[in-house]
């Protein structure tokens, strides 16, 4: 019979410096049985990290409180524990994989000094004889050429690779539970499933339960065994993963469960206009080597792509990291060094001067995957918004105030006291909805969108993709939107390009390609998106 692993009763939590503390979590109740997997889901703001770090007192208590409640482990209190108990917890009890592993990741130290660690401070095993242990977990987790890779630091992995590692540093000393907070989120549909797989397969070879942090109900499907709806710090639903899909009870439940981007793709016209090409475009980086830096090779990024985007319609670009999606599009913008021929609006803008190229660049703006970073934090939104019309000299300074108005009120950002306010004021969804009205200003006719709801919760994602649908048929935009969400491109895509290793392996129209993929790399795509 199972038993209780974690329990939590009642808990609370408020966030903040004293006497501004802010209650964020408001007396959830809710446990995780041994051995099975529970899935904790919710749009960002709604507690769910702050719940699942609390199970392991991981933020400083400078800024947390725990006002009612308790958290049991193997009924234990976590919250009435010394540090001593909390450092056999962390990590030997119950091992955490964080969303962003570069940042989890020391930068300063190798792979194998940071697995070592964890097994000499758990298992009082010197980091000598800890190396087999160190290599085999790296084995175990599909680490590729892992005895090479012991000395490697974080940033010589690529993000699939370090997540790799954050999961070996998890479960190194054989944890009863482990938390995965938004493990995948970062990471390409194939990646993702690798990561998955990965999971559940440990868990059941170490007889472990987890705790699936996520906002992807795709994933929810696929790993839990029950599943918890959170909303504004309140758990509103809890029930098995089939009841809650299949017989949701709660609005928000439903809301969420019907917030998956649609199944239709909509249909190419190819009587429309071009609005922009590019034909055998090519982006190769030098690789150089030796005291006087000679080239002694290339990496092809973009090797040799060519496409065709008409006015009003959305042409999605997918294929795994490293597939030069994102090249490209920083290519056809020129942000980049390339060959071959670009063309926008009839004209072709390789050969332009700087001075020549400007007056286009209104035409074609870029979006990007993250909208924190993507903001200047010095600048306010009117100046935010404003900029490119200050560069290109457009209107008067009433006139841009009406643009700027106009542009945010577009995009669902109408609020009067908005304009004088800061990025940081903002959540992820409306500093993107800030970041399309920063390119909605100039009234572009080519807007390419670099994943642009990859870090989104899957409402504000349908909320994004429906704002962009809508836009599109106000204006006669053309996207080029770059994704490895399949889902989304599928629902927003009239065409689609299939690149891997900087080429073009399948192209065509959206539906066709999704229903009948004659490239086995699509296949696999298609296969490891929509499972």
């Amino acid at each position: 019979m199972n038993q209780h692993l974690v329990e939590y009763q009642n808990f609370r939590a408020a966030f903040g410096k004293a006497p501004g503390l802010k209650e964020v979590v408001h007396g959830i109740n809710f446990h995780i049985d041994e051995h099975e997997c529970f899935a904790l889901v919710g749009e960002s703001g709604s507690g769910k990290t702050v719940s699942a770090q609390a199970l392991l007192r991981l933020v400083s208590e400078e800024w947390i409180s725990y006002p009612a409640g308790a958290i049991l482990f193997q009924e234990k209190n976590v919250l009435s524990m010394k540090e001593g108990e909390l450092q056999a917890l962390r990590g030997k009890d119950a091992g955490m994989i964080f969303q962003e592993p570069m940042t989890s990741l020391n930068p300063l130290h190798t792979i194998e000094k940071q697995l070592a660690e964890s097994v000499f401070l758990h298992q009082g095993i010197s980091r000598q004889r800890a190396r087999p242990i160190v290599l085999d977990w790296l084995k175990r987790v599909g680490l590729r050429n892992a005895a090479e890779r012991l000395d490697a630091y974080p940033h010589e992995l690529s993000g699939g690779e370090r997540q790799r590692v954050m999961i070996a540093l998890a479960l190194i000393n054989e944890p009863k539970l482990l938390i995965a907070d938004e493990p995948t989120t970062a990471l390409d549909v194939t990646i993702q499933d690798q990561i998955l797989r990965l999971i559940k397969e440990l868990q059941k070879e170490l007889g472990m339960a987890v705790l699936f942090i996520t906002h992807d109900l795709g994933i929810v499907r696929r790993m839990a065994d029950r599943v918890a709806v959170m909303k504004d710090g309140l758990i509103v639903e809890t029930g098995s993963t089939e009841s809650v899909f299949t017989n949701p009870r709660e609005d928000y439940t439903k809301l969420l469960i019907s917030s998956e981007p649609g199944k239709e793709s909509p249909a190419p016209d190819y009587s429309a206009p071009v609005i922009a090409f590019a034909k055998n475009l090519k982006v190769y980086f030098p690789v150089k080597k030796g005291i006087f830096r000679k080239t002694k090779g290339y990496i092809k990024a973009v090797d040799g792509v060519d496409f065709k985007l008409r006015k009003g319609q959305s042409l999605g670009v997918a294929g795994e990291s490293g597939s030069g999606k994102t090249t490209l599009g920083k290519a056809l913008l020129r942000l980049i060094q390339s060959t071959g021929t670009i063309g926008i609006d009839n004209t072709e803008i390789q050969a332009l001067k700087e001075k020549q190229l400007r007056p286009l660049r209104r035409k074609m703006q870029m979006i990007f995957q993250d909208p924190y970073g993507s903001l200047s934090p010095r600048l306010t939104i009117r100046d935010i918004v404003g900029e490119g019309l200050a560069i290109h000299k457009i209107g008067t300074p009433e006139e841009r105030e009406q643009k700027i108005r106009q542009a945010l009120a577009e995009t669902g950002m109408e609020d009067e006291d908005i304009l004088d306010r800061y990025p940081n004021e903002f959540s992820g969804g409306q500093r993107q909805r800030i970041a399309l009205a920063r390119s909605l200003v100039l009234e572009p006719e080519v807007l390419i969108l670099d994943e642009p709801t990859s870090s989104l919760d899957r409402t504000i994602q349908f909320q994004v993709v429906e704002l962009l649908k809508r836009l599109q048929e106000k204006h006669g935009l053309a996207y080029i939107f770059i994704s490895h969400d399949l889902g989304i491109v599928r629902s927003l895509c009239h065409d689609i390009i299939i690149m891997k290793a900087g080429k073009i392996v399948e192209a065509g129209s959206t539906a066709k390609i999704m229903e009948q993929p004659q490239n086995p790399y699509t296949e696999e795509l298609l296969r490891t998106a929509f499972q």
